[in-house]
This record gives C-alpha cells, structure tokens and sequence, in this order.
C-alpha cells in the first residue's frame, strides 16, 4: 500500500467548528492563555513575584502586590499580544490559521477571515511568525548563566507570612535564572520553580 502524502485529510489536529466551541469569546480565550503561561499559578512579569492579586482594571487584571513593583499586568505582557488592542479570541482564531494553513497565509486573507484592516491583518501575522521562528532558537555559546532572587523584604510582609519562613537569604522569593549568549549578546531568563535540582538542571515554571 501506498503511504499516504503529507497534508492529506489524515493529519490530526482541531476543526474550526471545535476552535469555536473552545473559544467562544475573549473570556475563554484569555482564561486558556493565562494557563498555558502560567500553569494556574499567576506571577507577576515585571519583577517574577508570585504574590500577585486580581484587580478590578479593565485590560489589566493582574496586580503585584510587591512594595517594590505594585505594577498592573495581564497575560499579554511579555507576549507577542501586547500592545494590541485586538481581543483574545481574535488572536487564538489567526495563530490557528496561520498554523494550520499548508501555503502561506497573506494579510489579505486574514483581514478579511478576521474582519480587520489589513495593515492589522500584517501586524498579526508579523508577529505570529516572529514568535514561532523564535521558538527553537538555541544559544550557540559559551554562554554565561546566573541566579537572582526576586520578592520583597521580610521586614514589610505581613506578621502571620513571616512566620511561615524559615530560613535566611532568598526564602519564600521567587529565583529566577538567566542565560547570556556571549558570542550574539543576546540574553533570555526565566522564573524558575525551583533551584535545588541537580547540579546543571533548573526546574522551570511554565
């Protein structure tokens, strides 16, 4: 038997009808890319702290509740999604056609699938494109790689938390770690869940 050629009818993956269902406005959308970023455990993408609370601001539902910080964020922030006023389920439904589509998608297509102009239609699909070609990027080193520790001072929490610590130094913040490609200057970092792995391995959230 002949074996079947690739992008025909057998290749797994969602229906537009089941994107819709999934996806039925920008509340479920928000609330799928909030856990996909964050695993159910808000932090907050300025400073990494996980004392985070829900606020009552519009596009900006998140707040940090560090002294230091105390800046309103959501789920966009740090994302292709920010700065866009565009709602969330305008962004899931061109991420789905521009990563299911087997030939190019133009913006002139996708302005019209999304009911958007089309310079909003390229803005999109710029962006789309710049966050997946990024995806797989790997430093090529030497790389250069260090640990910080994010939170606020023990002395400003509130009584019953700071007997919940135990310990000196970094306990109860949140470690974040970074990585410095030397040879291109480019720098990423991460909050990490935890640095006591072995030695080399960081356990990352998210």
């Amino acid at each position: 038997m002949a074996s079947k050629a690739p992008g025909k009818a057998h290749r797994e993956g969602i229906s537009l009808i089941e994107l819709f269902r999934l996806f039925p406005d920008d509340e479920a959308a928000q609330a799928w890319l909030e856990e996909q970023r964050w695993g159910g455990e808000p932090w907050c993408p300025h400073c990494g702290s996980l004392n985070v609370r829900r606020n009552k601001h519009p596009s900006m539902p998140w707040r940090c509740a560090e002294r230091e910080c105390r800046k309103r964020f959501s789920v966009r922030v740090g994302t292709p999604l920010q700065g866009s006023p565009l709602g969330y389920q305008t962004w899931i439904i061109a991420i789905y056609l521009l990563t299911t589509s087997l030939k190019s998608q133009s913006s002139m297509k996708l302005h019209r699938d999304l009911k958007v102009t089309q310079k909003t239609a390229w803005f999109l699909a710029h962006r789309i494109h710049k966050a997946f070609a990024g995806e797989n990027d790997a430093f090529t080193g030497p790389v250069e790689a260090d640990e910080t520790y994010m939170g606020g001072k023990r002395a400003n929490m509130p009584k019953a938390k700071r007997e919940e610590l135990t310990g000196r130094g970094a306990v109860g913040k949140t470690a974040i770690v970074g990585a410095k490609d030397r040879a291109a200057n480019q720098v990423t970092a991460r909050v990490v869940g935890s640095t006591d792995g072995r030695p080399g391995v960081a356990k990352l959230r998210g």
